[in-house]
């Protein structure tokens, strides 16, 4: 009678529709806890065999739980909650910290047209214009140049020039390290105490370096040290402890937000109360600015976007977005966007008047609509609301009048003036995705890189390769036809084939 109900509320757990796939795994984790006490209790007090058979299965249940921890190691989770197991032989050991290798500092860091400079490319929108990707990785497929093991981290690559910089985790000590494009030899290393564990939610950085023309890089580490550091050599420039400063506490799953460069400053989301959502530092020296708002901070990082003609940091915090000023961090506008769960998306501007926010854990999506009164000030309203298109760990693109996104892992492509799918197609699990021409360049949860044509009248996925191993939640870095991949275990940089 247990295992019949147990397989019945199983398959009621697994047919039912869901707006978060991690509340099947929850669901199921507690229908095995609950028949396996149930099944305990029945062995020790219902099944009418003698008590010496009874201590004799229950020692080797125990036995066989022994073993199975002996020889199984947890890994953490991936992005629906699902255990993530490794025989212990297989387990990984994290790399000790590099040393640059001799003669690196001769790279060339000056910024080019194909650079990669911050979180999710030039513009912070995943949109790339070029190159023309070929389609045909059969005969022509991705070339390696380099795998090697890196430090635990969800961080992404900033590309400059020759130098790819990242940010990762080895043993207690945070690191900011620049690696050859081409090569992946070490070429500095900057680092700083104080580890960053979740069991949950991985160990390591989450934000992704931003550099400046001018040869800086900014780095925010999970527990809120904003860095400067010189491009060229790692040397530190200046370095704040953006949570002390702004009385901000500290955050559950880390601090994921990537700094933004406006003008002559820097901008980080301590969210500290009272205004000390948003904090600009001087890039040059890390003098502060100004700090402004009383939202309490989620994990998007802030957004330079144009509305009405106009430039404006806007920031998806907890239960709302805000738009603010660069020039003093005064509030423009803010509309509800609330939620007991994390907030991980960037918004996107889909016209001069109109903003995209979405999220995931059953939130769905919003489109605002930003007008101006005559009285000069910014207000917002709410266009429609939809669970057509619930962002996790991604965010969305925009391209030719069409939304494309990760709705808990498949691939959706939404209308931006209904909020209606247009279609849902192809799962790549909790993945990231970035626009290259009119291409979807795709990196799955499991480490495989795909390309789906970005058409609003068809899905086609029209290649896919392996490039890493393990759960792979970083966003993919795109320099001219290089990728960079990596995840918590592994980097690797691969020339993608180019039409001709």
């Amino acid at each position: 009678m247990i295992g019949v109900a147990a397989l019945a509320a199983l398959t009621w757990i697994w047919s039912a529709e869901v707006s978060n796939e991690a509340v099947r795994t929850v669901r199921t984790a507690l229908v095995v806890i609950v028949s396996l006490l149930l099944l305990t209790l029945w062995w020790l007090l219902a099944s009418g065999l003698s008590w010496k058979a009874k201590g004799l299965g229950l020692a080797a249940v125990l036995l066989l739980g022994f073993l199975l921890r002996s020889v199984l190691v947890y890994e953490g989770v991936d992005g629906n909650l699902v255990p993530i197991l490794r025989w212990s032989w297989t387990a990984r050991t994290v790399p000790a910290i590099p040393g640059a290798a001799s003669g690196t500092h001769a790279v060339t860091v000056a910024g080019a047209a194909t650079d990669f400079p911050q979180f999710l490319g030039p513009n912070r929108d995943a949109r790339l214009p070029g190159p023309r990707l070929s389609t045909d990785w059969t005969r022509h497929p991705p070339e390696q140049l380099w795998k090697q093991p890196i430090g635990l981290g969800w961080s992404s690559f900033a590309i400059a020039g020759e130098l790819a910089v990242t940010q990762e985790q080895r043993g207690s000590r945070q690191l900011v390290v620049a690696y050859r494009l081409r090569s992946g030899e070490v070429v500095w290393v900057h680092t700083d105490e104080g580890p960053f564990e979740s069991a949950l939610g991985g160990d390591g950085p989450r934000a992704t370096p931003t550099i400046s023309r001018e040869g800086r890089v900014y780095t925010l580490s999970p527990r809120g040290l904003l860095n400067c550091l010189e491009l060229e050599t790692g040397k530190l420039l200046w370095q704040r402890d953006i949570e002390t400063e702004n009385a901000a506490g500290g955050m559950r799953w880390g601090r994921s937000s990537s700094p933004l460069l406006v003008d002559d400053l820097v901008v980080v989301n301590p969210g500290g109360s009272p205004h000390r959502s948003l904090a600009a530092y001087r890039q040059l020296g890390g003098e502060l600015v100004w700090t402004s708002g009383d939202a309490v901070t989620s994990y998007a990082s802030p957004t330079l976007l144009t509305l009405l003609g106009r430039p404006q940091i806007v920031m998806v915090n907890q239960q709302m977005v805000t738009a603010h000023s660069p020039d003093d961090g005064r509030i423009l506008w803010e509309q509800a966007f609330p939620s007991g769960q994390p907030h991980c998306s960037q918004p996107v501007a889909v016209a001069d008047d109109l903003v995209l926010a979405s999220s995931g854990y059953g939130i769905g999506s919003k489109l605002f609509r930003i007008s101006a009164g005559e009285d000069g000030k910014y207000r917002s309203e709410t266009v429609w609301e939809s669970r057509g298109l619930k962002t996790k760990f991604t965010n969305t693109v925009l391209h030719d009048g069409s939304v494309y996104g990760l709705d808990e892992g498949i691939l959706v492509c939404l209308d931006p003036e209904t909020g209606g799918r247009r279609w849902k197609r192809g799962r790549y699990g909790h993945g990231q995705l970035i626009l290259v021409g009119d291409l979807l360049l795709i990196t799955s949860e499991r480490g495989e890189v795909a390309l789906v044509e970005a058409n609003p009248e068809r899905y086609k996925e029209v290649a896919r390769f392996p490039a890493l191993e393990g759960i792979t939640w970083n966003t993919p870095a795109l320099s001219g036809d290089l990728l960079l991949v990596r995840n918590h275990q592994e980097a690797a940089a691969y020339k993608l084939p180019v039409a001709q």
